[in-house]
């Protein structure tokens, strides 16, 4: 399982129901569509889209930061889908040397090369028939980039040592958290690829973006968590107020971790502000400085801080408009509108010396 898979909030079978015990006293209703647990619009919104696009057998390409839940929703996909009774196989492309990514990816056969005792089926050839989810996408390797796009042309795989292709009927989904048309022009990305892969693009909002969703995960995650120490604890107002206006960097993989240890290490059946990790109870503040400055108009400033966003997720549009908390096609427009729409674009090669 990868790490996005515990970023996520996973219901068990005997829970997939529209409203679970704790819940039943909340005054909103909270959604729980198969395994996310939700009740943001922004949410509501990204599920609107899954439904649609699920029972389709066009690509899918998931973006956002680590944590999440990239894996979870590519599973959301799977279960809304066609193939909902074939398999799932997920593999992390960023957690394998390349040589050993490929014999996972491709299989081998007996013999193709030192310690390959026995014949091995790959996860492509796996999930024959199903869903094939690659996480990470953006650290594969070109040499595996280029058997990837000719399985995706012809739908055929070569094991490692293998001189006969293999016909394999696959749905497959891609996640990355990086800006991947930045990575074509660095060469670091098939462009090709990244068009084949990109059929349909999923955004998966941070949860800064859903903080409605913060409390009913925090219970969810003290009465459902991994540890099955002091399940079922509550939380005071006053430490609920604190999570929620927390920004929360490492997302809901940090929240489920937070839960944990509360539920471990706090005292009574109660948790209280004071046994918030201290980073919690004093987030560092930055200091704005800003002041009216009479020579800079305001679209400047805008366009400046447009610019400073992008710098700061080291070019990732995608990125970089989730946390100015506007849509792509608003950032693609001010570029367009600054002028420096060219400096972000995917056809855009880097000058040569």
């Amino acid at each position: 399982m990868s790490n996005d898979s515990s970023a996520t909030t996973v219901l068990p079978s005997s829970q997939n129901q529209t409203q679970m015990s704790w819940n039943q006293n909340q005054t909103q209703k909270v959604i729980e569509n198969r395994s996310i647990i939700y009740k943001s619009d922004v949410m509501g919104q990204m599920m609107k889209m899954i439904d649609r696009v699920a029972p389709s057998q066009a690509n899918i390409l998931v973006l956002g930061e680590s944590g999440t839940g990239k894996e979870l929703i590519a599973r959301a996909v799977h279960e809304k889908s066609n193939r909902r009774t074939k398999p799932f196989v997920a593999i992390n492309c960023g957690a394998l040397r390349e040589t050993l990514l490929e014999s996972e990816l491709f299989g081998h056969e007996k013999g193709s090369f030192t310690g390959a005792y026995n014949k091995k089926i790959g996860l492509a050839e796996a999930a024959n028939g199903g869903t094939l989810f690659l996480d990470e996408i953006g650290e594969l390797p070109l040499a595996i980039q280029a058997k990837l796009l000719r399985f995706i042309q012809e739908g055929e795989i070569f094991r490692v040592g293998g001189k006969e292709p293999i016909k394999v009927d696959i749905r497959l989904i891609c996640a990355t958290n990086r800006e991947l048309d930045q990575e074509v022009v660095r060469g670091n990305f098939r462009e090709d690829l990244f068009y084949r892969i990109n059929t349909i693009v999923v955004a998966a909002p941070p949860l800064r973006r859903r903080k409605e969703d913060i409390p009913v995960l925090i219970q969810y995650f003290l009465s459902q968590g991994h540890s099955y120490l002091n399940r079922g604890k509550t939380i005071d107002e006053e430490a609920l107020k604190l999570l929620v206006k927390y920004e929360w960097p490492g997302n809901i993989r940090e929240l489920q971790n937070v839960c944990e240890r509360l539920q471990i290490l706090s005292e009574g059946h109660m948790i209280m502000t004071n046994d918030l990790p201290d980073f919690i109870r004093n987030p560092e503040v930055k200091e704005e400085g800003l002041e009216f400055d009479p020579s800079m108009p305001l679209y400047e400033l805008e366009k400046r801080y447009i610019i400073k966003a992008l710098a700061h997720y080291g070019g990732n549009k995608t990125q970089a408009a989730q946390g100015l908390g506007i849509t792509i096609k608003t950032l693609y427009n001010k570029l367009h509108e600054y002028g420096e729409f060219e400096k972000y674009a995917v056809h855009t090669k880097p000058a040569k010396d």
